[in-house]
């Protein structure tokens, strides 16, 4: 008796701590806020707040009805500006109904992002000019820019990051070591491989925090190279370069996510002294 009672409890656990049913954000895992401080942030983006996704892939586990509450939620978290990670759909018949809910979120600066390996693969083309129209930019291997009262933070955006044949130069090599510069690609890997000197803050998706894991702690696949050196959260590259990679919003391969939450991430700047 005291073994299936052991066990019912064990299951009751295991059940409660995946469940996805979060009455704060719901349809969202978490939100994960960091504090970025920088010597080169400007002093004019003390407290700028980055809201960052990655991974959508929709329609998979998340669906219209999640979507719906993610624009809701980050409505709510009235980002300075929301950037993107890539991989954004499962199936180029969603791509206007998706572009067109994105472009309902709010922000001060705009909407950037970068593509996934699923986007390069199908309706590329068609993902690029849907956001266009929508005022949605989307960095293949350029330079954008946010003004501040004179000053200035530099977003740089990989192409197809698995390309490094095509690709391998990073686009923040022509830029100043006193700029602040964050840089967009879909995979952690891109800025391990290919030295992407001048960057201040890389920001990447791509592993889904393993999607299924061991207790948070272990996963058992993750599309890196690197294993579960970049499977989520604040990590360094060996150059020593800050990097966040986020779990993601949507799933991949299988509908299910075991301790490794979907997350919206909220990072605000600040100038370190």
């Amino acid at each position: 008796m005291k073994r299936i009672i052991w066990v019912y409890i064990s299951f009751f656990w295991l059940f409660t701590s995946c469940a996805t049913i979060n009455l704060t954000h719901p349809g969202i895992g978490r939100v994960k806020k960091y504090e970025f401080a920088h010597k080169d942030v400007p002093e004019a983006f003390n407290g700028f707040k980055i809201v960052f996704i990655s991974d959508l892939h929709y329609k998979s586990r998340f669906t219209r009805k999640r979507l719906t509450q993610l624009v809701r939620l980050i409505n709510k978290l009235h980002p300075d500006v929301l950037l993107m990670g890539g991989d954004y759909q499962e199936g180029c018949d969603v791509v206007p109904e998706l572009c067109a809910r994105l472009a309902d979120i709010k922000t001060s600066y705009g909407i950037f992002g970068v593509m996934g390996n699923n986007d390069d693969e199908r309706c590329h083309d068609e993902i690029i000019q849907e956001m266009k129209i929508r005022g949605i930019k989307i960095l293949e291997h350029q330079l954008d820019t946010i003004r501040i009262d004179n000053e200035r933070l530099i977003l740089a955006g990989v192409r197809n990051p698995f390309d490094l044949k095509t690709n391998g130069i990073s686009p923040t090599l022509s830029l100043s070591p006193s700029d602040f510069v964050i840089l967009l690609t879909h995979t952690p890997d891109y800025a391990e491989e290919v030295p992407v000197t001048n960057t201040d803050l890389v920001l990447a998706g791509h592993t889904h925090g393993g999607q299924v894991t061991l207790f948070g702690l272990y996963a058992p696949i993750i599309p890196s190279a690197y294993g579960q050196r970049f499977r989520t959260g604040l990590k360094y590259t060996s150059a020593h370069i800050p990097m966040i990679i986020t779990n993601g919003i949507g799933t991949s391969r299988i509908p299910i996510r075991l301790f490794a939450p979907s997350e919206v991430v909220v990072i605000t700047l600040s100038k370190a002294l």
